[in-house]
């Protein structure tokens, strides 16, 4: 079987487990009552920066939906991709994280690919790409059985249909499923070509309270369609694509409601004129 490296382990995670199980407990330590455990959530929203910054987010979001019965197959939506972007997905092989190896759910990849135009990455030519990957050791810890189908989608509306048919096809092939969907949020500041509202403290409020609370709300409200051209307009989302394509496919799970468990931005840690805004959410 071949087996796609962990490209961004030993630097924005790390490489051994043992490092990485210690991290994972003190995250868990961290969001302690942020988000309580629950066997009637669906997915949930993570953010993809390295651990430092945004992986007590992520790694308790992911444990929140570890509660109940383990799903056959863990999607997850990402991947830093415009308008004009190809769908992709991997659909044979494994991808390796410091716990081992997942395997790539093949029956659930070649349903899609009957369907979809994809461009199908392998586990030797692929787009390096760390939305996907630094979830990987969270859910290869709290899911060690779990198979994998990781999709690069784009913001556009074909996602949406591409979300709501991996539900379908993995209903109809009576596999559980869990969805995450890996965005970070607005990336301001002279790093990213973004400073509309100057800089200091005023920016700063201006991302937390306007320009991500825009996004969040949309997320919240379980609108996909506004979720993509909210981050389209407003640059919100870096990859708007990936939550609204979460959020149509857990509605077709039977979601009806997101609660929002946390945000923080790159500042909290390391202030400056360039940050970037995180949050996890769970739908349920």
């Amino acid at each position: 079987m071949s087996i796609r490296r962990a490209d961004f382990a030993g630097s924005w995670y790390p490489s051994e487990p043992t490092e990485c199980e210690r991290e994972i407990k003190r995250f868990l330590k961290e969001g302690d009552g942020i988000v309580s455990q629950s066997e009637h959530y669906y997915g949930g929203i993570v953010p993809h920066a390295g651990w430092y910054f945004s992986g007590s987010i992520a790694c308790n979001v992911i444990h929140a939906l570890s509660k109940g019965v383990t799903p056959e197959v863990m999607v997850v939506f990402g991947m830093h991709l415009h308008e004009k972007s190809h769908s992709y997905l991997m659909t044979s092989g494994a991808w390796d994280t410091p716990f081992g190896e997942i395997q790539i759910n093949e029956t659930l990849a070649e349903r899609l690919v009957e369907r979809f135009n994809f461009e199908v990455e392998t586990a030797r030519d692929y787009n390096p790409d760390n939305t996907i990957e630094l979830q990987l050791p969270f859910i290869k810890y709290f899911f060690p059985d779990t198979t994998l189908l990781p999709i690069g989608v784009p913001p556009i509306h074909t996602s949406l249909e591409i979300g709501r048919a991996v539900v379908a096809s993995a209903v109809d092939l009576g596999l559980t499923v869990r969805i995450i969907g890996s965005t970070d949020l607005t990336h301001y500041g002279r790093n990213y070509g973004f400073t509309s509202q100057g800089s200091g403290k005023g920016a700063v409020d201006w991302v937390k309270n306007t320009n991500d609370r825009r996004i969040i709300d949309a997320m919240l409200a379980l609108d996909p369609e506004k979720v993509i051209s909210e981050g389209l307009a407003n640059k919100n989302a870096c990859c708007a694509g990936a939550a609204a394509t979460a959020i149509a496919a857990v509605k077709n799970l039977g979601a009806t409601r997101a609660l929002n468990a946390t945000y923080a931005t790159s500042y909290d840690k390391s202030p400056g004129d360039s940050f970037v805004g995180y949050v996890g959410m769970v739908f349920e």
